[in-house]
């Protein structure tokens, strides 16, 4: 039994994910707060496995190298934000939005996403392409929910304002390969309260 976790970090109010089975975790999307991210997985007694990101904004990076240091975990991120990692100006941190951020640069992840099926720690999961809230966004889907990072959201979907953003190729990863998933299917977001696959095809005003 695979069980997920999910908790609000920073100012920013991103979702970090701790997935876990009887022995091994998943920590997904760090974004602040290594401490208290430390703390909740000690609580679980599960050893982490892996880092996962679903794509490399400030937000959801932000506690990738202390979690990384503390644990001796790989990263795996898109092979298409692999230079975000260490580039302020992409992850977004040095754009001067918050004038007391520092540049945030995190070292290279050990791994980059291929389009498959992944077995880490024991916990298998698919990596699709959710591609128009960032152009290296992935969505991890496993057998019992999906993490969808910042492309869908509880009745809303990702910004596509931001560098590399595109409305009409979000909203079509969305259909592609979130949609047709089940529609019982659980859905946890970057941000915000966790949703079903059914409840947005139903009833997220971009798609209705």
């Amino acid at each position: 039994m695979i069980h997920i976790e999910g908790f609000v970090t920073g100012r920013a109010q991103e979702n970090c994910y701790l997935i876990y089975n009887e022995d091994n975790l998943l920590i997904v999307d760090p974004g602040s707060e290594g401490d208290r991210i430390a703390k909740e997985i000690k609580r679980t007694g599960r050893k982490p496995a892996a880092i996962l990101l679903t794509h490399t904004h400030y937000d959801h990076i932000g506690a990738v190298e202390q979690l990384r240091n503390l644990y001796h975990v790989p990263v795996y991120v898109s092979a298409l934000e692999q230079e975000w990692l260490g580039n302020p100006v992409y992850n977004l941190s040095g754009l001067g939005s918050h004038q007391d951020m520092p540049d945030l640069i995190v070292q290279p992840a050990e791994y980059e996403f291929e389009l498959k099926t992944y077995t880490i720690g024991g916990m298998t999961f698919e990596v699709v392409p959710t591609p128009g809230h960032s152009i290296g966004s992935v969505s991890f889907i496993f057998d019992d929910f999906v993490v969808v990072g910042d492309a869908l959201f509880r009745g809303s979907i990702g910004r596509t304002d931001l560098y590399t953003g595109d409305l009409q190729q979000l909203l079509y990863s969305i259909k592609t390969y979130l949609f047709t998933l089940p529609r019982e299917l659980p859905a946890y977001p970057g941000h915000g309260e966790a949703t079903t696959i059914g409840h947005e095809i139903d009833t997220n005003p971009f798609f209705n």
